[in-house]
């Protein structure tokens, strides 16, 4: 399955699974779409992703790192897996409170 992105309001939703094959033009799609938010924290429904992985959650740092300074975002609906991988990189300021 492709994974595929829309961005309705302030939420960026991720559906489907990102691996290597597709995580490219993941990245890309993404950053086009962030770069046209202006009003912040953008939130990420991660809600309906195949597999939350160590590769998702780069391309998400990688989106956050290259938008304006003062962006941020708040991961929601987030994988057992993929919150694991948050909390012991002590990334936990990413998920929604």
């Amino acid at each position: 399955m492709m994974a595929t992105l829309s961005l309705v309001e302030q939420t960026l939703k991720i559906v489907g699974k990102v691996d290597y094959s597709n995580a490219d033009q993941i990245y890309k799609l993404g950053y086009q779409q962030l770069r046209d938010v202006t009003v912040w924290p953008l939130r990420i429904d991660l809600s309906e992703v195949q597999q939350g992985n160590t590769l998702l959650l780069a391309i998400i740092i990688q989106w956050l790192r290259k938008t304006q300074p003062n962006a941020k975002i708040q991961l929601v609906n987030v994988p057992e897996k993929m919150l694991g991988i948050i909390k012991a990189s002590h990334l936990e300021s990413l998920l929604s409170n």
